[in-house]
């Protein structure tokens, strides 16, 4: 088959270069590869119908990371994205990989350091993760369920040290009790129960809102379903959860990570210091958004 440039194909369908490069970043140019930093388009490739203007500003952020990780588009929101919730995610939780290292295993996929002794598990779970926001923004628009929470769990613990232990459930729920922040969780045989219930409740709301989300993300971390990877689980189910209701989503960094920590544990009673931290967090995001240009509510 026979491939042509961006260039190439905006003067044979009458259009921008800039136009065809949006088209195949959000793939709708079929067959469309891209190259290092240049796009292949198939010369037979049909030119994408136009969209009205008020249809185009219907396009939701899912759309945009939909489409851009169809096309492996490099350096849009999609590839931040994966960068920034993977390495902030991770390190709240012990990783010590920085964020070049992170970024440099995302897009090259080696590991690429000299003279450093890195921890495997490290390395596997950041593969690992980047697996699940690929996962998430396959199935964003899909009700919450428990098979795609555990899947979640799943695609983020395979082929740790984990794995290879005897009481540690990969996919499924803890066996032993455990323990976050010093305070006690659900006990293993009472999690399934309220996992379901927890499940029913959220769904009951039709309409979910910010601070549902946030309610739901509470209740998760206290059930503490999991023997480890609760809180990576947890904070991929609120960017999910954001997609598909079409809330700007949120990445928790180190700044805020205390800030986050006393969110959880006042929820009962304070609602404004989770609230306050996720929207700071969310502010940052939107500043992400308008360096790609991409609209929101």
């Amino acid at each position: 088959m026979k491939y042509l440039s961006v260039a190439d194909m905006a003067k044979k369908w009458n259009l921008s270069e800039r136009s065809v490069r949006n088209y195949c970043a959000k793939g709708r140019v079929v067959g469309a590869n891209l190259m290092g930093k240049t796009w292949q388009i198939p010369e037979n490739a049909e030119k994408p119908e136009r969209v009205s203007q008020k249809k185009e500003q219907s396009i939701t952020l899912l759309d945009i990371l939909q489409g851009e990780k169809r096309s492996r588009y490099s350096g849009g929101i999609y590839h931040k994205t994966q960068i920034d919730l993977t390495y902030n995610s991770n390190h709240i939780e012990g990783s010590r990989l920085t964020h070049d290292q992170t970024r440099y295993i995302f897009e090259t996929n080696t590991i690429g350091v000299q003279d450093e002794a890195l921890n495997i598990d490290d390395v596997i779970e950041t593969v690992n993760h980047f697996r699940c926001i690929d996962l998430m923004i396959d199935r964003s628009s899909e009700v919450l369920s428990e098979k795609f929470i555990k899947e979640l769990h799943f695609t983020l613990k395979s082929g740790t040290s984990d794995s290879r232990k005897d009481w540690f459930a990969v996919g499924n729920y803890k066996k032993l009790p455990n323990e976050v922040g010093g305070m006690e969780t659900t006990l293993p045989e009472e999690v399934a129960n309220k996992m379901k219930n927890l499940l029913i409740e959220y769904r009951s709301k039709k309409d979910k809102t910010f601070d549902d989300i946030l309610d739901f993300h509470v209740k998760f971390e206290r059930i503490h379903p999991f023997q480890d990877g609760n809180g990576r689980v947890g904070r991929l189910i609120m960017f999910k959860e954001c997609l598909k209701y079409n809330i700007v989503p949120f990445i928790i960094d180190e700044s805020l990570k205390m800030y986050y920590y006393r969110g959880l544990k006042e929820w009962n009673k304070e609602r404004g210091y989770l609230r306050d931290t996720c929207l700071t967090a969310q502010d940052q995001y939107k500043r992400y958004l308008d360096y790609f240009r991409i609209s929101y509510e």
